[in-house]
Parts: structure tokens; sequence; C-alpha cells
């Protein structure tokens, strides 16, 4: 089971005063685009002609319990949301509903999210980029964390260089704490060393972009988990895109050396996220190769 996510939605729900009335009753929910933030009181719809308020109480679903600042329910605005309706009023012979966003959510919650077990695989929809990770609707405009350094095994600067926001990406479950909030991690997803350089071959050039610049040498991403080395080159600087030629593939040592052949500047590049896996459910991964003495691995 899985619930769409916010993010993807583009339509609104067919409202009629019998459509409202059912939803009332039964709990369906349903869609809209909120159209206007009344500051300190709530987002207003307007469902097919009928008046529709969500108070800021029923915005967010918290799972910490503290209150949610209004500029984050100002974001709301001109988004399509979830709600169920949760009263119906009649106001000078029109009728008024009162709808809430957090009572949907809570049924995502229940019904899906608190089912979910480390290790399981997901879809989710990038709805935010930080320095430190990345934010993502699993369900409902429920967000879970995918930190910066579970998203490749390649390194990056900003979640940025991966990822944009409204992408749908794949993750897994990394950790589920004691409130219910959710840690999402991707590198898993994305293949072992032995997978990804099998996609390469020694004395032939590809197109890379440097990830990193050191004393001893250039790191150049080929794919999102899979680097490899280069001597020092004068002018080169992190985010370079640059051909290389492929001198040495050695997966005793996890290593894959290169040589710089030209930069191309004015190309923009990013290596094509390949999943190896987009669905059940993840126990262990281990990246590394057989007889190499670094261990990269992940148990859920």
């Amino acid at each position: 089971m899985e619930y769409l996510q916010e993010a993807n939605i583009n339509f609104s729900s067919e409202f009629t005063l019998e459509s409202l009335t059912d939803a009332f009753e039964t709990g369906k929910v349903m869609f809209a685009k909120a159209l206007v933030y009344n500051k300190g009181k709530g987002l207003m719809f307007n469902l097919g002609g009928y008046e529709a308020f969500m108070p800021n109480s029923e915005v967010y679903l918290s799972f910490d319990e503290q209150n949610i600042k209004e500029a984050a329910i100002a974001t709301r605005v001109n988004k399509f949301v979830c709600f169920v309706v949760t009263n119906i009023k009649k106001q000078n012979g029109e009728y008024i509903f009162e709808i809430s966003r957090k009572k949907a959510q809570q049924q995502a919650y229940e019904n899906y999210i608190s089912k979910l077990r480390t290790g399981d695989i997901i879809n989710c929809t990038v709805t935010h980029i930080d320095n430190f990770g990345v934010f993502c609707d699993i369900g409902y405009g429920i967000s879970a964390l995918l930190p910066i350094d579970f998203i490749s095994v390649s390194r990056i600067q900003s979640p940025a260089d991966r990822f944009e926001v409204g992408q749908k990406i794949y993750a897994c479950i990394k950790s589920i704490d004691d409130t219910g909030r959710i840690v999402l991690s991707h590198k898993e997803l994305l293949g072992t060393w032995l997978e990804n350089a099998s996609f390469f071959e020694a004395g032939t050039t590809t197109t890379g972009i440097v990830r990193s610049v050191e004393s001893y040498g250039i790191f150049i991403e080929l794919s999102p988990n899979l680097a490899g080395l280069a001597e020092t080159c004068e002018g080169i600087k992190v985010g370079d895109v640059v051909n290389v030629y492929i001198k040495n593939i050695l997966p005793d040592k996890m290593k894959v050396k290169l040589v710089i052949m030209s930069t191309l500047k004015e190309e923009k590049f990013s290596p094509q996220i390949k999943y190896f896996h987009t669905d059940g459910r993840i126990s262990h991964w281990k990246y590394s190769t057989e007889n190499c003495m670094k261990i990269i691995e992940t148990f859920f």
C-alpha cells in the first residue's frame, strides 16, 4: 500500500454538496488548492463554489507536538493539499465546510506509514532541499528526511548536486524514532561498487563530474555510487565536467584510476541515477568488493 504524495497531485476532487456531505460522513480524503492564508487563523478554500476553512491547528500532523510556524502554513497557498471534511455549517443560507489536512495525514500514518519497517523501499517526492539533506513527501504531505550522507557513496557538496524539488525518487527506511519521525537512505538502492564498475571498461573514455580536489588527486564521479581518482591537474575545480580516460579498474582495492583528457566548460552534466532496487526490503547491503580491506555496508 502507498499513498499519493501531495507534490504529485495536479487535480482537484469533484466538489458538489453531495460529494462533500459523503466525505464528511465517510472520512474520504479529497484534494484541492489552498487559495488564501488568513494570518493567525488558517487556510481558505473554494470547493466547487462552497467556502471551506482549514484552521492552523489542522494543517500539519506534528509528531513532536510542537506548534507549526505560520510561515510553514502559508507555504501551502496555491498548492494542492489533502483533507477530510470535519464539519458542515450553514450560515446566512450558505454552506461552510471545515476541513482538516492533519486528519487525512493521520489516516496515511495509521494505515501505511506506521507499518513501515527499517529497510523497506518506498517511492517519494523531493519537496525541500537544504544543506544537510532533502525532505521528501512519503504520503499525503508527510515529510521524511534524507540526510546528505545517505544520498550516495560518491560525496557531494550539496543535495542540490543530486536532486531537484519535485523529483520522484526511491528511498529506503533508515530509522524511525519514538515519535514516528522517519529518516531515509538512498545510496543502498544505487548498486554496489562492482555493479557500478561493470558499466565501465579500462582503455575507454567517459564523462564525469569533479566532486573533490585534494593535494594527492582529483575525485571524479562516474556514477552516483562510483568515483575514480585522477592525478592533480591545474585549473580543475569542483563541479567541472570532464572527459576522462579510464586507465585501470582495480576491484580488490575499489579503485578506478583516471586521466583527465579535457574539460567541458559549457556543459551541464549530472550522472544519471540508476536504481538497482525499487521495491521490497533490504536487511543488509554491502557496497565493498569481496577482498577489499575497506568495508562499506549497511544493516537495517
